[in-house]
């Protein structure tokens, strides 16, 4: 029986530590992803604080929106020929796997020209250093396989750490501790 209980509480303590503990942020917020209103999606991102394992979520109307991965110098010019990676199937989840800068916009004519693109700055994890990576090894990894490099830096962004991800990281030390004193 003692055997059992340790493997159950194993079971379990791996699944806290493998569990994502990213947060998901949906871009635009109730709005969505959107050329409609006055979205400000340069507001939205320096509002929300992004790390590695959190995720962007655009929900948007596929008949008239998509979105696209895009370099610094495309989001720059709103030129989504040449994409890292698209999406189109209107409730696309696209995970900050690295840290760096990230770009965004919608590929439909006149839409990104709106306003309809945006630029995301991914930190390491509180409990990680903060560290300057390269910007030839920056980006993510969709399903769509886009290649692994980002453009050139974006704006500044703040320096602070995540409560959150802080608070999360020590309820799962002590989930951990706890199931070590019980076996």
């Amino acid at each position: 029986m003692g055997a059992t209980k340790r493997s159950v509480g194993f079971v379990l303590m791996l699944a806290l530590v493998g569990f994502s503990l990213g947060a998901v942020h949906k871009v635009g917020d109730s709005t969505g992803w959107t050329s409609l209103g006055n979205i400000d999606y340069l507001n939205w991102a320096s509002s929300n604080t992004f790390h590695v394992g959190d995720s962007l979520l655009f929900e948007y109307n596929p008949q008239f929106h998509n979105v696209m991965q895009v370099t610094h110098n495309e989001y720059q010019s709103c030129n989504g020929t040449s994409a890292i990676a698209s999406y189109t199937s209107g409730s696309d989840s696209v995970a900050l796997k690295r840290p760096g800068h990230f770009y965004f916009l919608c590929g439909v004519p006149g839409h990104c020209q709106a306003g309809q693109k945006v630029h995301v700055l991914v930190k390491m994890s509180s409990k990680g250093p903060t560290a300057s990576p390269s910007p030839s090894t920056l980006g993510s990894s969709p399903a769509n396989s886009p290649s692994e490099t980002v453009g050139a830096p974006g704006p500044a962004q703040s320096t602070a750490l995540s409560l959150v991800s802080s608070k999360v990281s020590s309820l799962v030390a002590v989930c951990i501790v706890g199931f070590a004193f019980y076996f």
